[in-house]
């Protein structure tokens, strides 16, 4: 059987990267190095497969790069480890340049009668990799925010979505100046210059929420990430913003299809970081709001009874809730002109082989049975025909 004793020790040493004991992978690694048998190793590598096909030096280089730890949150700070912190990165990063470099002689067990399974390493230069990694921290990321661009609110806890919707800038069609001043306050946010909370606001359809998620994509190898909040999530915002405020990446938090009604509790959580409270300020996080209302509060009649000062006081606080957005976008619905260039843009986009007689005539028919013309509406047309094609 083989020894893998001192190599348990140097991983039991492990200081700077400990956290990567709780990793499946790693930690059923571990495992066989303390019981090499057959069933462990076999255990080990069902894990290794399953996350990336059953390559071990990259996968050894990922979680090292994606570990939330001492040095690389010093390192977002723009600030150096102490001497002794620097020297334990240094032997936990030999310690993980041998335990990539490990092949399948060196790990499978000995005296099987079934021959094991096997796993595929490369060479790397992990310490080199890593500190060259450190010093683009700042729009690489760390932990979960490094290979990630949408993030969600699970209870009070940030994670990545799971199907992100991978729309692109080059996939939006016409709304160029809408869009345009979206790309502009987001590059803002970028270059560390004044960005401003923005509103887009108009009819469903549109692009709006698409607008929102294509510059998040774009600029993802910039640093940029999105964070999605549910209204009735709002009052988390102060969690939320101290969580992001320490971290060099930069933040959209998006709020679809904003509305409130005049008793909403949601309303003064948001209010407060509009109007930039002390608690709400940070300077790598903007939040971008949609709403299919050019008011984001609902009146309703009940509203407009009792005292007349009072009440048109209230109306007057929450009605210019849109107001406290520094940027405000209009998307409005697609005149006939813009509707079709959409369609006809798709169209060619997708190859499709239909005269563009037929085509316009097909796409106005399709608008008026669905109650009238929008950018989506025109994504939606162009997808049944090709299902049709099919």
């Amino acid at each position: 059987m083989k020894d893998f004793s001192e190599l348990i020790e140097r991983i039991d040493a492990l200081t700077v990267f400990r956290p990567l004991r709780n990793d499946e992978v790693f930690s059923a690694f571990y495992h066989y190095l303390t019981e090499p048998t057959v069933s462990n190793y076999a255990d080990f590598l069902e894990k290794l497969y399953k996350k990336n096909g059953g390559y071990w030096s990259r996968y050894i280089k990922r979680i090292c790069f994606f570990c939330e730890n001492v040095v690389v949150k010093t390192a977002s700070k723009g600030m150096m480890p102490t001497s002794f912190v620097f020297d334990a990165l240094t032997e936990d990063l030999k310690t993980l340049q041998r335990i990539a470099d490990l092949t399948n002689e060196d790990l499978a067990p000995e005296n099987a009668t079934v021959k094991p399974a096997s796993f595929s390493t490369e060479e790397i230069a992990l310490g080199k990799e890593y500190r060259d990694y450190l010093t683009h921290v700042g729009q690489r990321g760390y932990g979960i925010f490094a290979e990630n661009a949408f993030f969600r609110l699970d209870g009070k806890t940030i994670v990545p979505v799971g199907t992100p919707d991978r729309v692109r800038l080059s996939d939006l069609i016409d709304y160029e100046t809408e869009r345009n001043a979206v790309v502009k306050n987001t590059l803002a946010l970028l270059k560390g210059l004044p960005a401003a909370n923005a509103l887009l606001t108009g009819d469903a359809g549109t692009g709006k929420s698409s607008t929102i998620k294509a510059v998040a994509n774009e600029y993802f190898s910039e640093g940029l990430r999105l964070v999605e909040l549910k209204k009735e999530q709002l009052h988390l915002l102060p969690l939320v913003l101290e969580t992001l405020g320490d971290n060099p990446l930069k933040f959209i938090l998006f709020v679809d299809d904003l509305s409130f009604t005049m008793d909403d509790d949601d309303f003064n959580a948001l209010k407060a970081v509009l109007e930039g409270s002390v608690a709400a300020r940070t300077e790598n996080v903007v939040i971008y709001a949609t709403s299919n209302r050019r008011h984001v509060v609902k009146e309703r009649f009940s509203d407009r009874e009792g005292d007349e000062v009072h009440r048109n006081d209230a109306m007057q606080e929450l009605l210019s809730l849109s107001d406290r957005f520094g940027l405000r976008v209009s998307f409005f619905k697609p005149n006939k002109e813009t509707y079709l260039n959409i369609v006809k843009t798709l169209a060619d986009k997708a190859k499709l082989t239909i005269e563009e007689k037929d085509l316009f005539a097909q796409a106005e028919r399709f608008a008026l049975e669905q109650g009238g013309r929008s950018a989506r509406l025109a994504r939606q047309f162009i997808d049944s025909l090709l299902a049709k094609e099919e």
